[in-house]
């Protein structure tokens, strides 16, 4: 968090509880003029400290109840099959995290799909039709324990 002084923290600490905060309430709580927090929120979106303001959905409500990880495994490594990996499948509106990993898998997805039939149609005739894939394991959701999208800052 080099760069970042109290105020700055305090900032991006409300920004994660309630994105929703308008400058002029942020300014009261932290006792500062309005035009200095949009400055400083300026300088932090600018700088990449907050990278987008966004709602959180109820996924479930939105008829997207059934959320797998699925580990993958590619049958090499080079830059080149990395990469058309990574494009293709960010591109996939179900995939809704990428990670690229150590250890024994290469990557691991979150998707989110309506229901077990749909997860099937897009391992189908998405990620199996994909090329350099050995493995995909995939580990269904039973229940969310913990949801959180704040950084302990």
């Amino acid at each position: 968090m080099q760069g970042l002084d109290p105020t700055d923290l305090q900032i991006l600490r409300l920004f994660q509880e309630n994105a929703d905060l308008t400058n002029k309430e942020i300014a009261f709580k932290l006792h500062k003029s309005v035009a200095t927090i949009h400055e400083r929120i300026r300088r932090l979106k600018e700088q990449g400290y907050i990278k987008k303001v966004v709602a959180i959905l109820d996924g479930k409500k939105l008829g997207c109840g059934l959320i797998a990880f699925s580990h993958v495994l590619l049958t090499d490594h080079t830059k080149e099959t990395l990469d058309q990996f990574e494009n293709t499948v960010t591109r996939f509106p179900e995939v809704m995290e990428c990670f690229q990993m150590t250890g024994t898998v290469d990557f691991i997805l979150r998707i989110a799909t309506i229901d077990m039939d749909a997860y099937g149609d897009f391992y189908r005739n998405k990620l199996a039709t994909l090329p350099n894939i050995s493995t995909v394991q995939s580990y269904f959701v039973l229940s969310q324990v913990k949801s959180e999208t704040a950084f302990p800052i």
